[in-house]
């Protein structure tokens, strides 16, 4: 999913697309046919900006892709439209296309706190990418990638909140191309033949379907997040690229363990729940989590 939230796809989860968010109307539109998502949760506020041919074009042309490695979706151009001010804005909520879905996302969320409903924020991308933080600046994204930026876009307190759950990955990424620095850079064959996969591990981005990079695991932007953030909770993704016999049992094995306690060590803080796969999140003492929550994309 590029545009709808990840838990769209749990049955009786509403999405909500909020103010502060960008939208490709033919991407969403063919996820929404393609997920089967019934139109009646799906809410969209009509404040979100389209993200236009234009857009992408204005991107492809600075030369953002050879630059700092962008994806070229026109999310940033869209930002730049909207902050210029200047009339050349488009809102979803005058778009006929999407007219099915309007609705006043922040009036709706607030209501839903009222009655003591679950609501999770879903975030985009990582903090090493935040303008506004990363040291690895221009090689970082077009919107802020902290908590406290996403309530901002959702139209939330942080008052709000009660928890803020940090997902890490045990080998972490970028996009293809010049996109910054990313220590202990590796090879997807390296980690397939350590982990003792026989099959590919390759990864592609989203929008391009570029290999990603990928490197072993490196602590220091993992601080950083945790200064900003201040997680109550922490998941630990892609524990099976250590050893992928964990993704048949869905526990750590002595090699496993050793790695999630070397990563504690490195960050400072206690791995609460750990992935092993697609379907797979454990929590370190043995339960599963679920959650039935209202989904938002920020």
């Amino acid at each position: 999913m590029r545009t709808l939230p990840t838990a769209s796809i749990l049955p009786g989860t509403i999405s909500v697309i909020a103010a502060g968010s960008y939208i490709d109307p033919f991407v969403l539109l063919k996820e929404v046919t393609e997920s089967e998502l019934d139109p009646s949760r799906l809410l969209i506020d009509p404040n979100a900006v389209l993200i236009t041919d234009e857009h992408k074009q204005a991107e492809k042309k600075a030369g953002l892709r050879e630059t700092i490695g962008s994806t070229l979706s026109g999310t940033g151009a869209a930002v730049v439209s909207r902050l210029l001010r200047n009339g050349t804005a488009q809102f979803a909520g005058y778009d006929d296309r999407l007219k099915p879905f309007i609705q006043n996302t922040r009036q709706f969320l607030r209501e839903r706190l009222k009655r003591g409903e679950r609501i999770i924020v879903e975030g985009t991308q990582g903090f090493g990418l935040s303008p506004l933080h990363s040291v690895d600046y221009p090689n970082v994204t077009s919107r802020d990638t902290t908590a406290a930026g996403f309530l901002s876009e959702v139209g939330l307190s942080p008052l709000d909140v009660d928890e803020v759950i940090m997902v890490l990955r045990a080998f972490p990424i970028r996009v293809a191309g010049n996109s910054g620095p990313l220590p202990n850079e590796c090879d997807w064959e390296s980690i397939a033949k350590n982990s003792g996969y026989e099959s590919d591990l390759t990864e592609r981005t989203t929008v391009t379907d570029m290999v990603r990079r990928v490197a072993y695991f490196d602590a220091t932007v993992v601080r950083e997040a945790i200064e900003a953030n201040n997680p109550n909770k922490i998941v630990l993704n892609h524990v099976d690229y250590i050893d992928a016999s964990c993704r048949k049992t869905n526990q750590l094995n002595s090699k496993t363990e050793q790695f999630v306690a070397l990563v504690e060590q490195e960050i400072g803080s206690r791995i609460n729940f750990v992935g092993f796969g697609p379907s797979s999140i454990v929590s370190r003492v043995g339960e599963s989590r679920t959650v039935k929550s209202t989904a938002i994309s920020a």
